[in-house]
Parts: C-alpha cells; sequence; structure tokens
C-alpha cells in the first residue's frame, strides 16, 4: 500500500482550510485517511500551520511520500531537516 502524506480540504466555497493527512494514494482527495496530523490555514495573514513533528518524523521513516505542497510546509516548519530521534 503507498501511503502520502497530502492535504485533505475542508471549509466553504472560496475559504479554503486544510488538513495535512496521511492517506492511501489510491483513496479520493476529500475521502478517507489513516491518521490526521495537522492544519494548513492559507487565510491568516501569515498562512497558519501546525503539525504533530513526532507523527510526521514517524510516518517519514516508515516511508510515507509526500505531495509537493506539502514539502513546502515541512520545510518552513523545518521538519525535513530535523534530525531523527532528536526532540528539537
Amino acid at each position: 500500500m503507498a501511503v502520502k502524506i497530502r492535504l485533505k480540504r475542508m471549509g466553504s466555497k472560496k475559504k479554503p482550510f486544510y488538513r495535512i493527512v496521511v492517506a492511501d494514494s489510491r483513496s479520493p482527495r476529500d475521502g478517507r485517511f489513516i491518521e490526521e496530523l495537522g492544519y494548513y490555514n492559507p487565510l491568516k495573514e501569515p498562512a497558519e500551520v501546525k503539525i504533530d513533528q513526532d507523527r510526521a518524523q514517524n510516518w517519514l521513516k516508515t516511508g510515507a511520500q509526500l505531495t509537493d505542497t506539502v514539502r513546502a510546509l515541512f520545510n518552513k516548519a523545518g521538519i525535513l531537516n530535523r534530525p531523527a530521534g532528536g526532540s528539537q
């Protein structure tokens, strides 16, 4: 099973709000997911991002693939640059 960390769109029309979820790559964008890791709100200034870093690191170690947008969010949050196993 190919697992991806991606965005799930929430919110109403013209007011997007996204949850960062771990999902099977075959499931639809807003469909079934395995675990929720955080959220992303692009409407706030600056954009609001909250990610459970320990769970995200765990999923990356087990082989979950990132989508391009989530990779950019993880880079901004410093998750991809963080040493494995450390609590900083």
